[in-house]
């Protein structure tokens, strides 16, 4: 067993999930001199008009105000994507709101999109831009920079079924988020933000799309890729129209999938799953449906959008098995909480090394 998953399983388990995330987050930042000395692991992959540095990225929800994109990077990551970040600064859900169900590497959260606001987080990608212009020591290594994602939510007091104010609460987010984006995402598949999943109907999603499009192209120089993350609890009609409806407006990707409010199959006992409650599932147990997911979205969309996988990828074979599905890139959250700091750099150079015929 690694020693990582040895400390996690007999001490780091215990501690409360929240609080360890921001201790071990804030570990993390302070080691980014270090790890900015790091290879990068894995090998570059092209999509969306972007290299990304390796396939494999953090999914949105680590890094929720975008405060240690770089120092994730230097872990080994090819690309990070904060968020989700809404136009309005908000708390979340009362704590306790993150929990773990280690026999299944599984994670149970409700955090509710808390975050510090579209405004905060411009203010924050503004300033890493400019120290990014203004450094001398970008080197070749630094060159192969992590690409930058931004995913945005809606904010929890705008009511979903007012499409006028959810258009301009996404607006506000876009118009000060897209300058600093290599990729946006807009995500209606949280089940934390009531009435959120609502907004993944046809009918709602594409106006919404368009209308997100239409902002970005209003204030960045260059078109800025453009993806929707959808929920595996999609039945497959409803994946496959949301298939037909990116292609038909031009959408540049989909992400799948986000967690799941299923409890199915779980070998955690029936009383620790009831007393955590409500919150989207992620982790191993969410393998199976994200991989259906993304086979039903290759089958109707092809060559023609980049599809991003996430959702339980924990080892090198589940990497590959996401990517003979049909994925192009890969994402990954709860392993990485499970598996350590090096995981990343181990999935990376795994799947580089499969494909090149040298094995994990």
């Amino acid at each position: 067993m690694r020693p990582y998953r040895t400390l996690f399983d007999q001490f780091l388990v215990r501690s409360d999930p929240e609080r360890a995330h921001h201790q071990a987050f804030a570990a993390i930042r302070a080691a980014r001199p270090v790890l900015a000395r790091w290879g990068v692991p894995g090998a570059p992959v092209q999509a969306m008009g972007l290299t990304f540095p390796n396939l494999l990225g953090l999914a949105a929800g680590f890094d929720k105000n975008a405060v240690g994109i770089d120092a994730l990077a230097g872990l080994g990551f090819g690309h990070v994507e904060v968020g989700t970040v809404t136009g309005e600064p908000q708390p979340g859900n009362p704590a306790p709101r993150l929990f773990r169900l280690p026999v299944d590497r599984a994670i149970v959260n409700r955090m509710g999109f808390n975050n510090d606001g579209a405004e905060v987080v411009a203010h924050r990608l503004a300033a890493r831009a400019r120290k990014r212009r203004e450094s001398a020591s970008l080197d070749a290594a630094s060159a192969r920079r992590s690409v930058l994602g931004i995913n945005i939510g809606k904010t929890k007091v705008v009511p979903e079924d007012d499409q006028s104010a959810v258009h301009a609460d996404y607006a506000k987010s876009t118009r000060l988020l897209a300058p600093y984006a290599d990729y946006l995402v807009v995500n209606v598949s949280s089940p934390n933000t009531p009435g959120l999943r609502s907004l993944q109907s046809v009918e709602k999603l594409r106006p919404l799309l368009e209308h997100v499009r239409a902002t970005a192209d209003s204030v960045t120089r260059s078109r800025v890729p453009l993806l929707v993350k959808i929920a595996p609890d999609l039945a497959d009609e409803d994946v496959l129209a949301v298939a037909d409806m990116a292609l038909a407006i031009g959408l540049d990707g989909i992400i799948a999938t986000n967690t799941t409010i299923a409890r199915d199959g779980l070998r955690s006992h029936p009383h620790d799953v009831a007393e955590i409650g409500a919150g989207g599932l992620s982790g191993a147990p969410l393998a199976a449906r994200a991989l259906e997911v993304m086979r039903l979205l290759k089958g109707r969309v092809g060559d023609r959008l980049t599809l991003v996988g996430v959702g339980g990828i924990t080892t090198v074979e589940d990497a590959r098995a996401r990517l003979e599905a049909g994925a192009d890139l890969l994402q990954g959250y709860s392993a990485f909480i499970y598996e350590g700091p090096l995981w990343p750099r181990r999935i990376a150079a795994g799947v580089a090394a499969a494909q090149t015929g040298g094995g994990e």
